[in-house]
Parts: C-alpha cells; structure tokens; sequence
C-alpha cells in the first residue's frame, strides 16, 4: 500500500533574493501526528501565499520514487522536505496522479489540485544546479499541490489510499507536458478541454490558475 514517508514543515525562514524577501521552503520532518487544515499543516508557513499557498495549494506531496531520480541525476540524497514538499510519499505516482484525485491520509482527506511549476526560489535553495528550472520542467517530475477537504491528522507511517479518481483521465503529467510542449506531450486544447468540461460537469472543481490557464487555452 501507498504510504507517507515523512511530514514536514517549515524550520527556518530564509531570506530570499525574489519578490517577498523571504522563503518558508525550509521544510524539514517533525515527529508525531499533524493537523491539515484548509491553508495547510499545522505551524507550517506560507511565505509567498499568491504563487505557493492558498487553499489550493495547502499542502505540497513528493514521491520518494521521484526523488531517487534526481539524487541520482544531482549526486545526493534529495531527503524529505528538501525540495520544499509537506508530505513525502512511497508507492504512490505522486506526479501522475489525476488531476481531482482525492486521498485518504490519517483522518485527512486531501485532493489533487495541480502539478509545481518550478522557480528561482526553488533552484537557490538546491545551490542553483545548471539550469535547473528547465530541468525540473522538462523532467515532468512535478509532486502536486492539494487542497484539504476534510480537516485531518496525519504522520509518517499513514497509508495513503485513493478514495477517488475523476474519470476525466488527466493526470497533472498530461497537463503540465502539454502546457509547457513537452516532448511526447498530450494536445493541449485537447487536455483543456477535458479539464474544463469536467470542472463544469461538476466531476471536479479546478484551481483558479488551472481554471484561467484552460480556459484561455480554449479561448485562443
């Protein structure tokens, strides 16, 4: 069974050389159970709340799978919450999973919103490898955002079980490749619509950023 690895939260805030002047990327593993809540875990910080927080992008998930790739590719171990992730994941196809997904976590029910799109913030905190934000990208390893819809506990040792998946099909892989014209990618108005019907069918409800950035993919 999918299980969580590791529950993490911010440990430092740093400063930062973009738009806030400070990052709550720091996220490093606590002992012990977690409250979820809608803007996310318990004591944990949102530094930059309009591009990496919200209620749709309460809580960060990372695969442990995902991160043996990269600690491979970058020469050291990418341990949970280096890459800013709240919840590490094992068993599980975190970046693959359908966009609406929704997982039991402890007493916490939590839903796939949308995929990470990397930033500078992001590359300083890994020392800035060679163009790492392409990378990231173009890998489409991306983690995913979740929204929490039921308020919760969880800890490290919580099976991770898929309650539901929307039959839309569209996993945050397939957007993400497709908006940013990925090599093998899906079409995008194709993935946009798919989304979009399935926001307005009910099946789901998108993010406001996924929301706006398919629509205007259908609108062009």
């Amino acid at each position: 069974m999918p299980e969580l690895l590791a529950v993490c939260r911010v440990f430092a805030l740093l400063p930062d050389a973009g738009t806030v002047g400070v990052t709550a990327i720091d996220k490093r593993p606590v002992d012990g159970r977690v409250k979820a809540r809608p803007y996310g875990l318990y004591a944990d910080v949102q530094a930059d709340r309009a591009n990496h927080g919200g209620l749709d992008q309460a809580v960060y998930a990372y695969s442990q799978e995902d991160a043996e790739v990269w600690g491979a590719e970058l020469g050291y171990e990418i341990t949970p919450g280096l890459f800013g992730e709240n919840l590490r994941t094992r068993g599980l196809e975190v970046s693959r999973a359908v966009v609406g997904e929704r997982w039991r976590v402890g007493t916490a029910l939590l839903e796939v919103t949308q995929p990470r799109t990397p930033c500078q913030t992001f590359a300083r905190r890994l020392d800035s490898p060679p163009r790492w934000v392409r990378r990231f990208t173009q890998a489409n390893r991306t983690g995913a955002y979740l929204r929490v819809v039921e308020n919760g506990d969880l800890g490290a040792g919580d099976v991770v079980e898929v309650v539901h998946r929307p039959t839309h099909g569209v996993t945050l892989t397939d957007w993400f490749g497709a908006f940013n014209r990925l090599d093998g990618a899906a079409v995008l108005a194709d993935v946009a619509k798919a989304l979009v019907v399935a926001h307005d069918d009910g099946e789901l409800r998108l993010s406001d950023e996924m929301r706006e950035r398919a629509q205007q993919v259908l609108d062009r």
